[in-house]
Order: structure tokens, then sequence, then C-alpha cells
């Protein structure tokens, strides 16, 4: 097993390492839109979902892996309503075919955020 420590992600807010490697998979930890020079969250929904997804990929790279090879997304929502736009911004990152993912819609996520981004990638 590897902890992964993404340096160019913005830092940990919590007792996490920003991903585990286990063998061929790696599972990144939920990821807020923090901007990983001012640590702060970005503002406007489309910005947050971007920025989201910036980090999730920063991290994946720092590990050595390819968003291309996304397993599962787990994206949750505190508007349920954003879901249009969170498939349009998913497309660019993603090609068909889409890796399986869920949208989950929560009462509130932490500093605020409007989403938070999880995500398990094959290393192989």
């Amino acid at each position: 097993m590897q902890h992964i420590i993404a340096q160019q992600a913005p830092a940990a807010i919590g007792t996490y390492s920003h991903a585990v490697r286990a063998g061929d998979t790696l599972y990144l930890s939920g990821q807020v839109p923090l901007d990983p020079a001012t640590m702060k969250i970005v503002e406007g929904t489309e910005r947050q979902i971007v920025q989201a997804f910036e980090n999730v990929k920063t991290i994946v790279e720092a590990a050595g892996g390819k968003l291309e090879n996304t397993l599962k997304v787990n994206i949750f929502l505190t508007d349920l309503s954003c879901f249009p736009m969170v498939n349009e911004v998913m497309a660019r990152y993603f090609n068909a075919p889409y890796p399986a993912r869920a949208a989950i819609g929560v009462a509130a996520l932490p500093l605020g955020s409007e989403v938070e981004i999880e995500a398990v990638i094959h290393m192989g």
C-alpha cells in the first residue's frame, strides 16, 4: 500500500492522504474546489466543479496515473439542479466510454463547497 500526497494539489484539510494505492488501484479522497495557491474555495458553481476535477486530475497524475483510466467517480452536490452542469464539465475530462458514476445530493460539504469529487483509478 502506498499513500499519495500531491504537492501541486491543495493540502489536505483533515486527517487523510490525497490518495492510497493498493496494487493496481488508486483510491482518491474526496476533493473540494480549493484553489491550491490560495487554499480557498473558488467562487461560482461551474468554477467549483472544474476546480474539483482539476484537483482530482492533479492527484491522479502525481500518483503516476491517467485520468482516462478512471473506473468510478462519486460526485457529491449540495444542489442536484446542477447535475446538467456536472455532465457538461465532466465531458471535458472524460471521453466515452465514461467511467461508472454516482451523483449524490447532500445537505452540506466541507468549507461550504457546492461539490466534492472522489474517484477510483486503475493504475495497471
